[in-house]
């Protein structure tokens, strides 16, 4: 039997005497260095840095409303404009990247309470509070001319919010009841009732066309299907939900803006709790839009300030704010994934970069390569508690900073009340509740 003896010698690995230098073990392969996690780590950290740096979102905002902003709608097919109704019944088309106001009249008697443009963008229909519908034609040639409304409808009672079907010539409002109306009529094709007093949002789900979701006046979120004659199901929350908004891209996950300072993201095939629970916020959130990635979404608050937030993390990933912006009314994710678009009471639509570092403009292929490799960096680094550190750092307002104090400080002293008494209690009498079963009140069908 042949017997192989792993031998090493001792020359390679001891020293003569105590002062002699330690020998290391070097791969001598130009593509190697000993020094290149050394190096990369310091990359990452420059490369997160200079993020905070160039980290300008605002871009400008779009003046001329004499009251404050109530709705905003952009064009699903031109990315370059956008309409914006007012609290004094005012309309303004605008030209975004110019940033003028192309065209302005008087719509309604009283607020505008939503706009919605057909699938091919060529009319857009308001509603506000004189009760009427009115349908827009727009000729958005060299002379820009808004003529007289194209059709008007007197409804039977008060609207509050339109949405658009996404293929065909289908609108639904909402007030009192929900109705669904077609364009080449002047009356409803169909009333849904759910024993609600009133309704104040809806949503039509841009990939399943004949689904749509609306927030009523008893805290409760309702579905429908225009294919059926009553609604399918609802999910009573504890305070009343502000704005739905579905998923582009999974058309089954709606998200919920609520008056308790959170943002609740449903999955339609389990209502019992929600799937995820999004805080931040230190006021009611009033308008929630997705990003047409499906990944993201923004929201907007009485509490001054923008989130945006991942779809699947609890806590938003930025936040804007100025000195000057007041509550907000509306936000808008641009259909070019690069943009959000802002209405607030105090008469301003503001513009903002998605990504507040981005550059704008054409790229050289050296800038992209450079932006690539250190978006691998930081993805490489995350985790490492400096890079976390500074990535995650945020600068807010006084208010919101001692609002979230105060919260923080209210959460802790209920959840240490709840386990003191689990604790002093016999077993299973005050049973632990989940933050993600908190909020939900009962699911009806």
């Amino acid at each position: 039997m042949k017997v192989k003896v792993i031998s090493r010698n001792p020359d390679e690995y001891l020293r003569e005497t105590k002062h002699d230098i330690h020998k290391v073990q070097r791969n001598f392969d130009p593509a190697l260095h000993p020094f290149e996690a050394a190096r990369e780590y310091t990359r990452a950290l420059n490369a997160v840095k200079l993020e905070k740096v160039f980290a300008k979102p605002f871009i400008g905002s779009l003046d001329g409303h004499r009251d404050g902003v109530s709705c905003i709608a952009k064009h699903p097919k031109k990315l370059s404009i956008l309409i914006s109704g007012a609290f004094d019944g005012e309309i303004r088309i605008w030209d975004l990247p110019q940033q003028v106001c192309l065209k302005n009249f008087v719509a309604h008697n009283g607020i505008i309470r939503g706009i919605a443009y057909t699938p091919k963008g060529n009319r857009f229909i308001s509603i506000g509070d004189d009760k009427t519908i009115k349908t827009w034609n727009i000729k958005e040639q060299e002379d820009c001319e808004v003529n007289e409304p194209k059709n008007t409808i007197l409804s039977k009672t008060v609207l509050n919010n339109i949405s658009f079907h996404g293929k065909a010539s289908t609108f639904a409002t909402v007030g009192e009841v929900c109705q669904i109306w077609e364009e080449s009529r002047n009356t409803p094709v169909r009333t849904i009732e759910w024993g609600v007093d009133s309704l104040h949002d809806v949503a039509f789900n841009p990939v399943e066309h004949n689904i749509l979701a609306s927030c009523a006046s008893d805290r409760s979120i309702i579905l429908y299907d225009i294919r059926d004659t009553d609604p399918l199901r609802k999910v009573i929350m504890n305070l009343r939900t502000n704005k739905v908004c579905w998923n582009p891209m999974e058309p089954f996950i709606f998200t919920a803006a609520n008056e308790d300072y959170n943002l609740y993201t449903f999955d339609t095939r389990n209502l019992k709790h929600p799937t995820n629970v999004h805080m931040d916020h230190v006021s009611a959130v009033t308008y929630v839009d997705y990003a047409p990635t499906g990944k993201e979404f923004v929201s907007g608050s009485y509490d001054k300030t923008i989130r945006i937030f991942e779809a699947g993390k609890g806590h938003s990933r930025e936040v804007y704010h100025t000195k000057r912006m007041q509550r907000l009314t509306c936000v808008l994710w641009s259909l070019d994934n690069k943009y959000i678009i802002s209405g607030s009471d105090e008469m301003n639509i503001r513009l903002w970069k998605s990504k507040a570092s981005e550059k704008l403009g054409p790229l050289k292929p050296r800038e992209k390569a450079a932006l690539r490799y250190s978006e691998a960096l930081k993805e490489k680094y995350a985790s490492h508690p400096q890079i976390k550190r500074i990535a995650r750092h945020r600068h807010v307002p006084k208010h919101i900073y001692n609002a979230q104090r105060e919260l923080r400080t209210i959460k802790e002293k209920v959840k240490r009340k709840e386990a003191n008494r689990r604790a002093h209690s016999k077993p299973g009498e005050v049973p632990y509740v989940p933050e993600r079963k908190k909020h939900v009140v009962k699911e009806q069908s």
